[in-house]
């Protein structure tokens, strides 16, 4: 009933008597006043008056089934959304949904993270509140070799959706990191469940950075925020719903061409560094070359000093002189 009532709040611009709400829902003038209670601690601004009744001045920014799903206008990706407060990560969450049998295309969403990491086991500072931590869980119809390039999807999706929300002209660092002015405002981590020969599923972490105003000491210099860029509040559940509609786009061209193939260009665009020098450090020890973008599977092709071209798979890609963080 709480979400029915709300939605009869938002639908109505003046205001709505108790005693409609109590004949609309066959219920009691107490249960009403509970609802309307419940409401009001999740951060929802409701007037009442008496003889008059209730009216919606406005919605908590909370990344909420309620706040989030009418927002979500794709026919698959963030739907459903399944909101929890706090959880230790959000992809720890979404594996054990999709464990379950969640349907492709869930998406977790929580207000603050005790245990976010990032790529490698490294920590994503997850204040509450304040940024987009969301993962989405993907069954895809495609052999376990071609799941990494899901990564460079996502974060071709985060650009687009920092642009169309913020107007921030984001670019990717390969292959999970978005970056603006020099500094991270986004991350993404990719984790997989599957076989030799099939997919169980593929979760798709991001961490957007919306609403701080400043970072600790440790991150002043390499990281920054949709607020700090742009000098006014952003709407995170805009964001998210910006960024879900992106993806299922260039997923599903994705998927159809089996890897990057129909993305390339439009990936390559968006590239920091293309073109740069970057420092490649990988197991057998580190090198420098020349950024030349990715190819169809996804690897960042290096030309070598000697002339050599490599195509990088796995390790890590430093782009030099560009980025505090690195």
């Amino acid at each position: 009933m709480k979400k029915e009532i709300l939605n009869l709040l938002k639908e109505t611009e003046g205001y709505v008597s108790g005693q409609d709400l109590c004949d609309r829902f066959q219920v009691s003038r107490t249960a009403v006043w509970k609802a309307i209670r419940q409401l009001e601690e999740e951060g929802y601004e409701i007037e009442g008056v008496r003889n008059r009744g209730y009216r919606l001045n406005s919605c908590p920014d909370r990344l909420t089934e309620e706040e989030l799903g009418p927002l979500i206008t794709g026919k698959w990706a963030g739907r459903p959304v399944f909101y929890c407060p706090e959880v230790s990560s959000t992809n720890d969450l979404a594996k054990q949904l999709a464990s379950e049998g969640c349907p492709h295309g869930t998406l977790v969403t929580a207000e603050r993270q005790t245990a976010g990491r990032g790529r490698r086991g490294r920590t994503w500072v997850s204040p509450k509140g304040e940024s987009v931590y969301m993962s989405l869980v993907l069954r895809p119809k495609l052999p376990p070799s071609s799941a990494s390039m899901v990564t460079l999807v996502a974060a071709m999706a985060v650009a687009a959706g920092l642009k169309k929300t913020a107007g921030i002209d984001g670019q990717i660092k390969w292959p999970n990191d978005l970056v603006t002015g020099g500094r991270k405002i986004s991350g993404i981590l990719t984790e997989m469940s599957a076989e030799l020969d099939c997919i169980h599923y593929v979760i798709i972490g991001i961490g957007i950075n919306v609403g701080q105003k400043e970072f600790p000491e440790e991150l002043a210099g390499c990281a920054t925020s949709l607020r700090m860029e742009t000098g006014q509040p952003v709407n995170r559940c805009r964001v998210a719903a910006a960024v879900m509609e992106a993806f299922e786009e260039y997923y599903e061209k994705y998927e159809k061409a089996g890897d990057m193939s129909l993305l390339m260009e439009e990936y390559n665009r968006e590239l920091a560094g293309m073109g740069g020098r970057v420092r490649v450090l990988a197991p057998g020890g580190e090198y420098c070359g020349i950024s030349k973008g990715i190819d169809r599977e996804g690897r960042l092709l290096v030309d070598r000093e000697d002339g050599s071209r490599e195509a990088v798979a796995s390790g890590e890609v430093s782009v030099r002189g560009l980025y505090g963080y690195v």
